[in-house]
């Protein structure tokens, strides 16, 4: 009995350092791919579309209602120290830091990265790609590439967006709902909220992208089981890069704002 709990133990920790080495060297080759001539723009745009464009309206949604959330529980907990006042940079910070580049990385993984894993993983169990290689096409270089490319330049642009918004929602839900003085609330907000926070959090946002991307191919690229086995990576990859992001984010967090 021992001895198969440590067996799996020991399969486990194999596994988990094979995938992490095979995807550190996806990772590596679609990053010399993206700056190696010839360039495939076309494939970046349209990527840049898929990730960028198309993921707007539930960006838009959730970073809205996230700050309007928040301008709604801020108020009521800083009520009860008579900081009412606080309740902009509460939201901004908590936006720009926090919230917005996070819930971008998890509603972009949850609809844009389960779909490159699908793509791709359909194209493994079709042999789609062995098709590539007879043709003497690199993979690596016409999938996964662009959409690296375009998941690390989309998500600083959709999280700008999504902290936008939801100083808005906060904003329109402490003027209209909550009675708190428009230039108080601007006032307060431009004090203490400054461009280095806004900074970190795109770079977070950069961080996300690149995990959302290379572990969506990663996951399409060795796919197997037919469509069962499509079906089991996107959820993988969803789930692992809504993990990952949460554990980069406070690794992260803890390297730009801890004391």
């Amino acid at each position: 009995m021992k001895s198969e709990f440590f067996e799996n133990i020991g399969k486990s920790a194999m596994e988990f350092i094979n995938t992490t080495g095979r995807m550190s060297i996806m990772l590596g080759h679609a990053a010399l791919y993206a700056v190696t001539p010839p360039f495939k723009l076309r494939n970046t745009f349209k990527q840049m579309e898929y990730v960028g464009v198309k993921s707007l309206f539930v960006v838009i949604l959730t970073g809205a209602f996230t700050g309007a959330v928040l301008a709604m529980q801020g108020y009521d907990a800083l009520k009860r120290a008579g900081l009412e006042s606080m309740v902009g940079p509460t939201v901004a910070l908590s936006m720009a830091r926090e919230l917005g580049p996070v819930l971008t990385g998890l509603m972009v993984a949850g609809r844009a990265g389960s779909a490159m894993a699908t793509e791709i993983g359909t194209m493994r169990v079709t042999e789609q790609i062995d098709a590539l290689y007879t043709m003497a096409v690199n993979p690596v270089k016409y999938l996964v590439s662009p959409r690296l490319v375009a998941s690390i330049l989309m998500l600083p642009l959709l999280t700008i967006v999504s902290d936008f918004v939801g100083v808005l929602g906060g904003y329109l839900v402490s003027i209209k709902l909550l009675a708190i003085n428009p230039g108080v609330y601007i006032g307060r907000t431009i004090d203490f909220v400054d461009a280095d926070d806004i900074f970190y959090g795109l770079i977070k946002s950069l961080v996300f992208g690149c995990i959302i991307a290379i572990n969506a191919c990663y996951q399409g690229f060795y796919a197997q089981g037919g469509a069962e086995g499509v079906g089991r990576c996107a959820t993988k990859a969803v789930v692992l890069s809504c993990v990952l992001i949460l554990i980069s984010d406070y690794i992260l967090t803890s390297i730009m704002f801890g004391s």
